[in-house]
């Protein structure tokens, strides 16, 4: 295992992180307890979370104000000193962003999450100095330098959250459901309520909108919870774990924190019988898992 394997793995096991984001947990609930907050930080609006995308102005500005500053001209360092302060202007909302996407996180990821998060504090608090020595006429390299490393080490952090963890993925992407008509149970045990069905490894939600019958994804594409489990407002579901509303209808994130939409299934009844089927166009959903015929691999690579 390399190094850097080691350090991460060890991170994601350390158990003194716990009572300290037990207790930054807490200072967050109650900064960010309005669900309408939640909602606007989750990036429901623009279909995937907001926080990778928030952070590019302040990274950008901060990182590009140390590349002049090692241009070692003088004459960039009024425009490395106005970059620095958009950046510490722009961090502010990215960070709140990314602290409502880790109070849904647990285990492992809250760890990281946590360290991440810490290693970012960090950084721009070396350019809010480095900015401060500037405007008394120093050249606040050392202390810019200082939080171009930490914002490194985030991002590397961020990194990790994001592709070896999956935090802020669609937690349906790699799965997918029947491409042709499946039968799944008699239509006249689907009612109102929400009814799960397997079909294969995938779990499905069953109900009747308006007297037809409706399928989704029972997997919350925010974390996985069990959208069966949850509660039915009028024609929505809310995740039992999160407090994510979806359409039955459409699948639509209709409130945050989840930002990407429910997958919906066709439906058709036959001879009193439900079946579902859906049209898969995405190819990290449907590549095949475990041995397969060589016919059945043509054009997928």
């Amino acid at each position: 295992m390399r190094a850097s394997e080691q350090i991460l793995d060890r991170l994601e096991r350390e158990p003194a992180l716990d009572p300290v984001a037990e207790r930054v947990s807490a200072f967050w609930s109650t900064v960010l307890r309005s669900p309408r907050l939640r909602d606007l930080l989750s990036g429901r609006r623009i279909g995937h979370p907001l926080h990778p995308a928030a952070v590019l102005v302040p990274a950008g500005t901060l990182l590009g104000a140390t590349a002049l500053d090692l241009t070692r001209d003088p004459d960039l360092r009024p425009a490395a000193r106005r970059l620095i302060g958009i950046g510490l202007l722009s961090a502010a909302p990215a960070a709140v962003a990314g602290w409502s996407d880790w109070l849904d996180t647990e285990d492992a990821e809250r760890r990281v999450g946590l360290v991440h998060a810490a290693s970012n504090v960090v950084g721009i608090a070396s350019y809010a100095t480095s900015w401060w020595q500037r405007r008394r006429g120093g050249t606040g390299l050392a202390a810019g330098l200082t939080g171009a490393a930490a914002l490194g080490l985030g991002g590397w952090l961020g990194g990790h959250l994001a592709y070896a963890l999956g935090v802020g993925v669609d937690t349906t992407a790699f799965q997918h459901g029947p491409a042709e008509w499946t039968d799944v149970l008699a239509a006249s045990e689907v009612t109102t309520a929400l009814h799960q069905v397997d079909v294969g490894a995938v779990s499905v939600l069953l109900t009747r909108v308006d007297g037809r019958v409706v399928a989704i994804d029972n997997r919350c594409t925010h974390r996985g919870g069990p959208l069966a489990d949850g509660e039915r407002d009028g024609d929505c579901v809310v995740c039992p774990w999160h407090a994510s509303r979806f359409d039955l209808i459409s699948g639509a994130p209709l409130q945050g924190p989840a930002s990407r939409p429910q997958p919906v299934y066709e439906v058709r009844e036959v001879d009193g019988r439900v079946e579902i089927r859906r049209t898969e166009v995405r190819a990290l959903r449907t590549n095949p898992v475990g041995p397969q015929p060589a016919r059945a691999l043509a054009g997928r690579h």
